[in-house]
């Protein structure tokens, strides 16, 4: 996929590609890490990823895959972003795959970065899981 200038005004509208972008950097950063960081656990490269959070390049499945592992993000969400399609966030039927509770904070509209990285906070604290 080409690099593609996106968004160049800084907000991110409706452009699915700056949309997908501001998603990953929010996820970065809710999982406290530095995109040097990320770029280790990728095998990406530190200038594409900032591409990517800037909405200004198309991510391959590979990379996005990639990053969704290094971020403890299922797969299937940070696709589903890429696609735009922005499923709800519920458990789903018995056949289907449930998502926890903190892919559930992490991807509630309604909070802001410093609420979820609160309740992730009080979260892993309750189930044993402080970082």
């Amino acid at each position: 996929m080409a690099d593609t200038p996106k968004n160049t005004s800084g907000s991110t509208g409706s452009d699915p590609v700056a949309v997908l972008g501001g998603y990953l950097r929010s996820q970065r950063k809710l999982a406290q890490l530095s995109l040097r960081q990320l770029a280790d656990l990728t095998s990406l490269s530190n200038p594409y990823l900032s591409k990517l959070e800037r909405g200004l390049h198309e991510p391959s499945v590979s990379a996005l895959t990639n990053i969704a592992k290094a971020l403890g993000l299922p797969a299937e969400s940070v696709l589903a972003k890429a696609a735009g399609i922005v499923p709800g966030l519920g458990a789903e039927d018995e056949d289907g795959p449930t998502v926890s509770t903190e892919q559930t904070i992490r991807n509630d509209p309604a909070l802001t970065d410093d609420q979820k990285m609160a309740l992730l906070g009080v979260y892993r604290s309750f189930v044993g899981q402080d970082q």
